[in-house]
Formats: structure tokens, sequence, C-alpha cells
């Protein structure tokens, strides 16, 4: 058996009427608390409210040089980017 991990994840409910909703304002959050050391907002996942062992990436799920998330979109064109970008 592995060895157990001494972090905690934080699961904040925010509730969204749709996927698409529920990833831009997940992406809007996430990026806001970039400011926070603690947060790795590539790590974002929505999923519904009684369905939630089913997740949807917010970002791309890909890991970058140096162990952190590509902060695009989960199905971008292109190379991955730490910086999301604007449409």
């Amino acid at each position: 058996m592995g060895q157990v991990s001494e972090r905690f994840v934080i699961h904040l409910p925010v509730v969204a009427n749709d996927l698409l909703s529920a990833q831009r304002l997940a992406r809007v959050v996430a990026h806001w608390t970039h400011v926070l050391p603690q947060t790795e907002p590539g790590g974002a996942t929505v999923s519904r409210e009684d369905d939630q062992n089913v997740r949807h990436w917010v970002f791309c799920d890909r890991i970058m040089d140096g162990g952190r998330r590509c902060l695009l979109r989960p199905d971008h064109d292109g190379a991955c980017s730490r910086r999301p970008r604007r449409r």
C-alpha cells in the first residue's frame, strides 16, 4: 500500500446551470486564486452535483516542466502554456 499524503484538498461547492458555465466560472475562480501559493489552478475540475465521481477538466491536464499543469482549455491546439490565451 502507498504512503498516505499529509496534504488536504479543499472542496468548495459552487453551482452553475451547465457544464460550459461551470468550466468558465471555475477558470475565473482558479485564476483569481493563483495569488495563493497553496493553490494549483491547473488541477481544477467540475462535476455534476449528483455525480461527483465524473469530473471534467477546466484546464488541460498535461503536466509541464516543473510539475505544474498547463493553464489552457482542455481541448486547446498547439503547445501547452502557463499563461491563458485571450480570446
